[in-house]
């Protein structure tokens, strides 16, 4: 007999949404100190006389570990305590990033990319793992709406602070002290985190589905390809945009740090919107498919719609008025891309379902940094570039609509799922 591993519907306490506001800063962290590469990327260039595709394999060369690490951290949440789990990778990340402004050549700033990449592959299936396990179905929009603004407001943080301190200070400064101020967060979360009953109560003594009883779902290999070609948009906009503002749009420095942030920004107010929109449309009874699915593929095409003129258009302010409107439509999607994961997986698979749909999704990460830099060596422009980021939406939004099932617990066998008391 199928048993459903849904979260029952229950009261989430004050003290889980401290820890889901600590998640959220924890985020903005995880992307201030993945993107600040890019941000810095011109002045190390000069410094260390490194070539555009030299600098496209370093921005790769963090998605390398982290979409690999994806698996065996999916596996180590899902088994232990995944608050533990999560505290060792935030300090990893957080070590490598401050360790990042004393390299002295390609190959140590190469080494700790892939080490940055190791820590931070703890971050998604952490989430999905609390997310899933302490907020039900209709909370669920707006608690991965807010992870997302922090994923969102991350590269603008680091945009702004990181090009300020780069303007005054140099761009070995900018890693130095984002990453040893970066580990202050680790005091809250040990004080805050091991109190919540609803991970604690889950410390993993049960068999739940594994890798191959995942990936025999038409669903999961769904959200895999939307997630790579999703990711695909939002990686080139990561790693390639400060560099687009520049080499393109001709913006300073200063102007870059000052205004750059603002898609990012826009990306975040359209998750917040998107979770809470979404979350009202179900408690008034309308089905978790038809609403999530509803705001994925709107919010997937609509980017595609706008993203493209933005990089035709001559005028500076129109070309970015589009980027920020298609962001803010962005954010409808990755407000709710979790949700559905969440959904189909349950609590007891969050953690696997996440880390590999996380794996499939960040090879783009490796993708997209070198296939721009190719098309802008080969074409002197970033106009190709930016068609190949609206093909990929397009894939996604299919995936996610014709793929994709109904949104609703997935059932897996008993002989998979053997919970205990924790």
């Amino acid at each position: 007999m199928a048993i459903s591993t849904a979260v029952p519907a229950r009261v989430v306490t004050r003290l889980e949404w401290l820890v889901l506001i600590l998640l959220v800063f924890s985020v903005a962290i995880n992307y201030v100190d993945r993107g600040i590469l890019s941000v810095t990327g011109v002045a190390l260039s000069k410094e260390l006389d490194l070539k555009p595709h030299e600098l496209g394999y370093l921005l790769s060369a963090f998605f390398w570990t982290y979409a690999g690490f994806q698996l065996i951290s999916g596996w180590l949440i899902d088994r232990y305590n995944v608050l533990l789990v999560f505290a060792a990778g935030f300090a990893i990340w957080s070590t490598a990033t401050a360790l990042t402004g004393v390299a002295r050549g390609f190959a140590a700033l190469f080494v700790l990319r892939l080490l940055l990449g190791i820590g931070e592959s703890v971050a998604y299936p952490s989430y999905s793992k609390i997310i899933a396990a302490g907020f039900p179905e209709r909370q669920r929009g707006i608690a991965n709406g807010l992870i997302d603004v922090g994923c969102k407001l991350g590269p603008a943080a680091g945009m702004v602070v990181g090009g300020l301190i780069l303007v005054r200070y140099g761009w070995r400064m900018v890693f130095l002290s984002i990453g040893v101020a970066s580990l202050l967060w680790l005091v809250p979360w040990f004080i805050a985190a091991p109190k919540i009953g609803s991970v604690s109560s889950m410390r993993a003594r049960y068999q739940g589905p594994g890798f191959s009883d995942i990936l025999a779902k038409k669903d999961a290999w769904g959200t895999l390809l939307g997630l790579f070609c999703s990711n695909y948009a939002w990686y080139f906009m990561l790693t390639w945009l400060p560099q687009y503002l520049l080499m393109e749009r001709h913006y300073s420095t200063r102007m870059m740090a000052l205004t750059g942030w603002l898609p990012f920004c826009a990306t975040a107010a359209g998750a917040t919107v998107g979770g809470c929109l979404s979350d009202a449309w179900i408690r008034r009874g309308a089905s978790p498919t038809l609403v999530r699915k509803t705001f994925v593929v709107g919010g997937l095409a609509g980017c595609a719609v706008f993203l493209m003129p933005a990089a035709i258009v001559a005028d500076q302010l129109a070309a970015m008025s589009l980027l920020i409107l298609a962001a803010f439509i962005y954010g409808l999607f990755s407000g709710n891309l979790w949700t559905i994961t969440q959904t189909l997986a349950g609590a007891v698979a969050a953690g696997k379902w996440t880390g590999i749909q996380n794996c499939a999704g960040n090879l783009a990460g490796i993708a997209a940094p070198i296939v721009t830099g190719f098309i802008v060596e080969r074409t002197g422009s970033f106009y190709f570039a930016f068609v190949w980021v609206c093909v990929n939406l397009v894939i996604s939004a299919s995936s996610y609509l014709f793929i994709v099932g109904r949104v609703e617990p997935v059932s897996w066998g008993r002989s998979r799922v053997q919970a205990a008391a924790g």
